[in-house]
Parts: structure tokens; C-alpha cells; sequence
């Protein structure tokens, strides 16, 4: 009990962050809901929400202030580069992609910590270099961080992963400050990666979902039956919805994966055009609270941590939302605080801890 109320003395919830993370979560935890028949992901997720609420607590209670310490981060970041290679070697194989460690009925993905890591180790960088930046080999050194993550991403292979990964980096660096130049240097260089990639390193699979997404109606019953289930179940839920439940595409399962890569697709068929709206008002008001903590934090790392976990957040919900309405490729990334899954979600509300606290224990914003 006394432990509580140190607990609870010491947290100071920052109402902008906690509580449009926690509408997102029971947003996607209603549309888990069948309200008949067998409710396995919703009574998982529940758990899986109820542990990452007390992980954002404690989170926010302790100071991580020790986080900006080379010998800290460095450590973390091995360890983690350590993780992704022994799952290449003992990773659990599912629908052809090895990205998860099983435990018995519990699976764990390495890649989601690993973007926040990520984030951490360029924060640091950058934030020790700023003034100098506009050196190549500080762009060049920081790519070799995010390469070898990304690398170990693909390979497994998880594209959707490895692309955000490459943004993480790529939002990074044009933060801090890149020259015109270099620009230029990176995006042809990201440009040549790519054609490389297409030739020698993607598998069919994916070689396959980036033409179905060209040409969607091209194969519905094959490579571009998810998207087109999906486009269904979005546009299916008209201006209010079918309501809650309701959705047939979903309930029904002619959407597939609907409460992982297609829940947006299904919160829209059962919410529609109004409750889309509101769900992305929730999303653009945590991103505006994040990039808001960032620009009065007292410190370069604690600036670029926050708009590093910003620009994670907005590719995982642009992609998604993009994927589930049509208009990007089928890559199997979540939707933030929403999607099924701990891996994620403990990662996201651990983050937000470690950002309310940063600012909890900061001095006070930069003059």
C-alpha cells in the first residue's frame, strides 16, 4: 500500500498523452469484441492493455535521465542487434516471416523495441553533433547505425518493419539538420538501395504486393484479396457506420488479419466516415502533445527522442490507414496503441512513460 501512494505521489499524467493512447486502445479493443462466440483476442488484449497502462505508470514514476549515457545506450543497442540475429537462427516462422520468439503461448517481437532503441542511439548522435551536422560522415555514421537494424528487420523478412525503420532514420537526420546536398546524396542513394532490393533482395511474396497495389483488382482473389477485403470494409461503413459489432467483412472473416493489419479497416466499417474522423482527431492530438513536449524539452536528446518517437508513430498510422484504405501497399504494419499484440503495445506505452517522465524531471524549457 505504501508503495501505491509513493506510486501515485510521484506520477503527474500528462492527460494530452495518457488519454488519447488509452481511447486508441479500447477503440481497437471494442472492435476485438464479436459480442458472441469465441472472444480470444479481446480477452488477450484486455490483459495485454491492463499491463501496459502499469508499465506507463511505473514509467513515468522513475527518472531516465540515466538513458542519455553512452554507456548505457551502447550496451542496449548491442543487445538489441544481438536479439534480432538470434531470432534470424531461432525465430519462430509464421506465414513466412520470422519475427517472433515464442514462449508458450506468449510470442515476443524484437523489432518493436528495436525502433525505439534506434531512436535512443540517434538521439544521443545527433544531439552531441548538431553543429555539425552538415558533415557527411556524421550522416554516414548514423546510416550505419540504422542500417544494421534494418538489415536484420529484412531479412527476416519483415518489409513493412524495415521501412519504418529506414524512415525513423531518414525523419532523423533532416531534423538535425542535413544540407540540400547531402539530401540529394541520401535520396539517390535510397534510390539505388531500392532498385537493388527489387533485383537481388525481395522475395516474390513482396515483389507481388507492391504490383497488386498498382494494379489492385489485378489478382483479387490472390496477392490483392487483403487490400481489396479491406477497401470493402471501408467503404462499406458509409457516413456513421453499421455499428458496433456489426461489421460483416470483419465478424464474418472475409477480412483477414482484421484485428492486427486490417483494424482500421474494421473500426471504419462498424464506426464509419464519423467515428474515422474521430479516431484520427485522437491520433493527431498525441502527436501534437509529442512534438509540443519536444520543442520546450531542455535538451537536444530529449527534442529529437520525442519527434523520434513521433515520426514512429506517424508512419506505423499513416501506412496502416493508407494500406487498409487502398492507396499503399499491404506491408503488415500496426496501427499504434490499437492493433492486437503486447510486443507493441507495452513498447508504445513504455515510450510514452519514459517521455512523461523526461519532462516531469527536466528543469525546464530551453530559453
Amino acid at each position: 500500500m505504501n508503495f501505491l501512494v509513493k506510486l501515485t505521489n510521484r506520477i503527474h499524467l500528462d492527460w494530452y498523452l495518457f488519454l488519447p493512447a488509452l481511447l486508441l486502445s479500447c477503440a481497437g479493443l471494442i472492435t476485438m469484441n464479436s459480442f458472441a462466440g469465441d472472444n480470444y483476442f479481446f480477452m488477450r488484449q484486455s490483459i495485454w492493455i491492463l499491463i501496459s497502462v502499469i508499465v506507463f505508470l511505473m514509467a513515468s514514476a522513475l527518472d531516465w535521465h540515466f538513458l542519455k549515457r553512452t554507456t548505457i545506450l551502447v550496451p542496449f543497442f548491442l543487445i538489441i542487434v544481438g536479439v534480432l540475429t538470434l531470432l534470424l537462427a531461432a525465430g519462430q516462422i509464421t506465414r513466412g516471416v520470422q519475427s517472433w520468439f515464442t514462449f508458450g503461448s506468449l510470442a515476443f517481437q524484437p523489432s518493436d523495441p528495436a525502433k525505439v532503441v534506434l531512436i535512443l542511439m540517434l538521439a544521443k548522435y545527433f544531439s552531441r553533433r548538431h553543429m555539425e551536422i552538415r558533415n557527411l560522415r556524421h550522416i554516414l555514421v548514423s546510416a550505419l547505425y540504422a542500417f544494421m537494424i534494418f538489415m536484420l528487420v529484412f531479412l527476416q523478412p519483415d518489409f513493412g518493419g524495415a521501412m519504418v525503420i529506414f524512415a525513423i532514420w531518414f525523419g532523423m537526420v533532416l531534423l538535425s539538420g542535413i544540407s540540400k546536398k547531402h539530401l540529394v546524396v541520401v535520396v539517390v542513394g535510397g534510390l539505388l538501395l531500392a532498385a537493388a532490393l527489387w533485383m537481388f533482395v525481395f522475395a516474390p511474396y513482396q515483389k507481388a504486393r507492391i504490383i497488386s497495389f498498382i494494379h489492385p483488382l489485378s489478382d483479387v482473389r490472390g496477392t490483392g484479396y487483403n487490400a481489396y477485403q479491406s477497401t470493402i470494409a471501408v467503404g462499406s461503413g458509409q457516413f456513421l457506420g453499421k455499428g458496433v459489432g456489426q461489421g460483416s467483412q470483419s465478424k464474418l472473416q472475409y477480412l483477414p488479419e482484421y484485428e492486427t493489419d486490417f483494424i482500421f479497416a474494421a473500426f471504419a466499417e462498424e464506426w464509419g466516415f464519423v467515428g474515422t474522423v474521430v479516431l484520427l482527431s485522437l491520433c493527431l492530438i498525441l502527436l501534437f502533445r509529442l512534438v509540443n513536449n519536444a520543442e520546450h524539452a531542455p535538451t537536444n536528446f530529449e527534442t529529437l527522442f520525442g519527434l523520434g518517437f513521433t515520426i514512429m508513430l506517424s508512419v506505423h498510422i499513416a501506412v496502416h490507414a493508407g494500406m487498409n484504405m487502398g492507396v499503399l501497399p499491404v506491408t503488415g504494419i500496426t496501427f499504434p496503441f490499437m492493433s492486437y499484440g503486447g510486443s507493441h503495445l507495452v513498447t508504445e506505452w513504455l515510450t510514452l512513460g519514459i517521455l512523461s517522465s523526461l519532462k516531469r524531471h527536466s528543469p525546464g524549457p530551453r530559453l
